[in-house]
């Protein structure tokens, strides 16, 4: 030991010492911080890579199950990846380095999916995300009763988005779930950023969901 050094006594050390991020883990938290156009282009690249992620585990979690169509589960890849992407940007302080920053996002999507899945399985009143969704024809599969309730479930939630939701919600909703317009391109146009148009869709999808099961506990 050095003569100038001072010892460290065992109470005095920490339990926990903090841990060195790695460079990428590192350039993910500076860019996602960053100003745009920066964190925009992070943001729309976390997306993506929880996409992927997402629609890996619907793959693999429905595998052994007879499911509505492949669009249908695209559209819960996208819910599961949309809702992560918010969640991810609120706790981005929670970060702390056990792990590589991919690999704790990734889980925020793989979270996210069950969730998704059960909803969809359960007959939940979900908003839908695929224009197919909102067409009755479609959504009965030859069943008279199923395309009656698909009919009345959808002039419902058509009902909800024109009453219910603001006018930017609105927006949003159809442009992103709907038409599938680019988080960066709707951006662009309504003069904001990916990170706050994934924020309005969820909270809009939020506010069908509690409108939806309210509106079926009060019964005919």
């Amino acid at each position: 030991m050095h003569p100038g050094a001072v010892r460290m006594s065992a109470h005095e050390r920490p339990l926990h010492p903090p841990l060195t991020l790695d460079p990428e883990s590192r350039a993910w938290l500076r860019e996602l911080r960053g100003e745009p156009p920066i964190r925009d282009a992070a943001i729309s690249r976390l997306h993506a890579l929880l996409l992927r992620e997402a629609r890996h585990e619907v793959r693999r979690r429905t595998a052994a199950l007879v499911h509505p169509s492949g669009q249908d589960l695209n559209d819960l890849a996208m819910q599961a990846a949309d809702d992560a992407v918010v969640a991810i940007l609120a706790k981005l302080d929670e970060f702390r380095g056990e792990s590589r920053f991919t690999t704790w996002a990734r889980r925020f999507a793989t979270l996210e999916v069950p969730g998704k899945i059960r909803r969809r399985l359960g007959h939940a009143r979900e908003t839908p995300t695929a224009r197919e969704n909102w067409l009755p024809d479609h959504a009965g599969l030859g069943d008279p009763q199923r395309s009656a309730e698909a009919s009345e479930l959808a002039l419902a939630i058509g009902r909800l988005i024109a009453d219910k939701l603001t006018a930017r919600q609105r927006e949003v909703l159809l442009a992103m779930a709907i038409d599938e317009v680019p988080a960066q391109r709707l951006a662009l146009r309504l003069q904001s950023t990916p990170g706050a148009l994934y924020k309005t869709l969820h909270d809009a999808r939020a506010k069908l969901r509690r409108e939806l099961l309210q509106r079926e506990g009060e019964g005919p």
